[in-house]
């Protein structure tokens, strides 16, 4: 059984940005107020920059499952692959609500959102993932798209806790919509 997907995959969303605010986390003596919050542009180059992402998926019977996978931000998602019979991919059929998590020294970005299985990648997804691994997603093998619904900032360098971040993502607009 395989994902379903349309022709080019799912709609994506186009050109908004997410918007910013505290994470909910009670205890942990986050200021109240939104200054001081890291930008956007700040998990984005953490996100490109990431080697190996953490993805979180679950399985059928509701345990969890954490593996690395190799992938690329573009575009404002996530593009990996995984083997067509991994794990990963059936928890993915059953179940495309996951996360993603990377680290850069201190500093943490986690997402949370949808993957989705795709016929194809755009070519300039393909050539970026080439570039970054030197060597191409192996032919046949199942390429997702994960689209964010809200991400995480989060650092445990000295000082730098209180601009812990949330960005919630406006919904992607789903098949048929006008």
């Amino acid at each position: 059984m395989t994902a379903p997907t349309g022709p080019a995959g799912p709609p994506r969303r186009t050109g908004a940005a997410p918007h910013a605010s505290r994470p909910r986390m009670p205890g942990y003596g986050l200021p109240p107020a939104d200054e001081g919050m890291w930008p956007w542009a700040w998990a984005e180059e953490i996100l490109t920059g990431a080697q190996r992402y953490w993805l979180a998926t679950t399985r059928p019977d509701g345990r969890p499952h954490l593996m690395p996978v190799w992938g690329v931000w573009r575009d404002g998602a996530l593009w990996f692959s995984t083997g067509d019979r991994s794990v990963k991919a059936a928890n993915l059929v059953a179940r495309p609500a996951c996360a993603v998590s990377v680290e850069r020294g201190p500093h943490g970005v986690v997402i949370e959102g949808t993957a989705h299985r795709l016929p194809a990648p755009p070519a300039e997804v393909l050539a970026a993932y080439d570039a970054k691994y030197r060597m191409g997603i192996p032919p046949g093998e199942p390429v997702y798209r994960l689209d964010p619904a809200v991400a995480f900032g989060l650092s445990d360098a000295e000082g730098e806790f209180v601009r812990s971040t949330r960005w919630q993502f406006p919904p992607t607009p789903t098949s048929g919509a006008g």
